[in-house]
């Protein structure tokens, strides 16, 4: 008898039928499951907990109730999140990203409906967190008017990859304009949903706005709980609660979970405008399986989204070595400044940091000249310090030129710029010398929290008239962004209305003062409330 090769079924993908309709499969065999791309489901919330979610689960925000637990109630965005980003754990179903780092951003309430200023809250916030793919299951037929619009298209012209429904108001023929907000934006990848045979179900909305088609009837995923609003309802599966769903709502993650699949790849930014979401798109729309009629059409767009194809035809970066030097000072006080404290920080040609290198796969010269550094990795990956000795400098403009070598044998450098001279006369510096907090407001004085912060120069003398830039964290997560300037005493306060508890840090982004630069240095500082 012939003998041959035999394969493992993988049940959580077959009963994933449109994760591997896509070519998921293939891209995972690959060992690309979207590892730490950040995507938000905005939509009812996540049930965190589930079996299949609580590994990729990373954060988020509930703009229903104001607070930071985005848990779901309705179902309906635990569905959606389980088609994107499902673990690959043996149980269940598995998504698009197996991998990913997963945000929960809640905007409908337990019965499934919302407020469009929710929904543009929850894309500041995503902006604000660099988020990378955004999916939004949800819309309107009604045009929002151009204060929704301003949101989305200021999120995707920051770089953020923004996948939504098209809608499930089509009609048997498949004529007419019916495409939904936000889909209907230029700005937003607007999905239309096709069945187990890649055709059109009547529902799934039409017009010139559908970009990509992706698999939305039918489709099982993770559910909240036993009960739905909608038949069929959930069944137990391996543990945990499923529903197999249709709508151009499943349809939209599968395309959000593409996305990272391939931003993972590696995605070049051609045209140079600092963003990689319009490439994305590109290479969605340029890979999709022409299915309908030929070309884009009304039904389709450029067809249904393969995710395998789009990664096969991305070339892969040429292997690199990233270097980026600082000096923890760009000007150093001769006969009193005998060490520049290098940093490095290490990338490879994707991004990703570089550790684990010794002090001999780096060499330093200042000037053309041979120095003398020893260097050492830090918490940080990838980034890595070293003390310059100085001493012996004379006054005068140097750079420094630092070289690593990673364990591929590939080189890379970068160099900082540095002077040597007498102290100034006149102060120079801009220097954040503080940042402490309080509250006030509510029963107990806490309701409100205040961030105080002091910018002296170089001399110690209070800085009045400096423009502050915050940005302020919750648990390590960005919350909030401002700007505010100095009064007479070098103090400015920002204040964070109804201020939920848990650990604060703040992060200094700008300081602008006449006459001084700032250091760039945030002091240490924290505040548990």
């Amino acid at each position: 008898e012939l003998d041959g090769t035999v394969y493992a079924v993988d049940a959580e993908l077959v009963n994933a039928w449109g994760v591997e309709r896509i070519g998921s499969g293939t891209v995972h065999d690959g060992g690309n499951k979207g590892t730490s791309i950040k995507i938000g489901i905005i939509d009812s919330g996540i049930d965190y907990l589930h079996q299949d979610l609580d590994g990729v689960y990373a954060g988020g925000e509930d703009f229903v109730e104001n607070d930071g637990d985005p848990a779901d109630v309705y179902g309906h965005g635990t569905h959606v999140a389980g088609t994107a980003c499902a673990e690959d754990n043996d149980l269940g179903v598995v998504g698009v990203a197996p991998g990913c780092a997963l945000y929960s951003l809640r905007v409908l309430n337990d019965s499934g409906s919302g407020s469009w200023s929710a929904t543009i809250a929850a894309m500041d916030w995503a902006v604000l967190n660099r988020l990378q793919v955004v999916n939004l299951s949800l819309g309107s037929s009604q045009d929002p008017g151009s204060t929704v619009k301003a949101a989305f298209d200021n999120a995707e012209a920051d770089g953020l990859v923004i996948v939504a429904a098209g809608g499930n108001s089509g009609t048997p023929s498949g004529k007419g304009n019916n495409v939904i907000y936000p889909a209907k934006y230029v700005s937003v990848i607007a999905v239309a949903a096709t069945d187990k045979n890649d055709t059109r179900p009547s529902w799934s909305s039409t017009g010139e706005e559908i970009e990509l088609a992706a698999p939305g009837v039918s489709v099982l995923s993770s559910w909240n709980d036993g009960n739905s609003p909608h038949n069929p309802q959930p069944f137990i599966l391996d543990g945990d609660w499923y529903k197999e769903s249709s709508g151009t709502s499943m349809a939209s993650p599968h395309v959000a979970g593409a996305a990272a699949l391939v931003i993972a790849a590696g995605v070049s930014d051609n045209n140079g405008n600092g963003r990689i979401n319009d490439e994305v798109r590109a290479i969605f729309n340029s890979t999709a399986d022409d299915i309908g009629a030929v070309g884009k059409d009304t039904h389709y767009g450029y067809g249904l989204v393969n995710v395998a194809a789009a990664i096969a035809s991305l070339v892969p970066p040429s292997p690199t070595v990233n270097v980026n030097v600082n000096t923890d000072k760009t000007s150093y006080e001769s006969g009193v400044d005998t060490t520049a404290i290098l940093t490095a920080a290490i990338t490879d040609e994707k991004g990703n940091a570089i550790s684990g290198l010794s002090s001999s796969d780096f060499a330093t010269m200042v000037n053309g000249t041979a120095m003398v550094v020893s260097f050492a990795e830090t918490a940080i990956p990838g980034t890595y310090t070293g003390n310059l000795d100085i001493s012996r400098l004379t006054d005068g403009d140097y750079t420094v030129d630092v070289t690593a070598t990673d364990t591929r044998s590939i080189s890379g450098s970068g160099t900082a710029n540095f002077s040597i001279g007498p102290a100034p006369s006149e102060p120079t510096t801009a220097i954040v010398n503080s940042i402490t907090y309080t509250t006030e407001g509510g029963k107990n004085s806490d309701k409100h929290l205040n961030i105080h912060i002091a910018v002296i120069d170089d001399f110690g003398n209070p800085v009045a008239n400096a423009s502050v830039s915050i940005e302020l964290y919750l648990n390590a997560l960005l919350k909030a962004a401002g700007t505010g300037t100095t009064g007479s005493n070098g103090m400015v306060t920002f204040s964070y209305q109804n201020a939920p508890s848990g650990h604060y840090e703040t992060k200094i982004t700008g300081v602008t003062a006449t006459g001084l630069t700032w250091d760039g240095a945030t002091p240490p500082n924290g505040y548990d409330k």
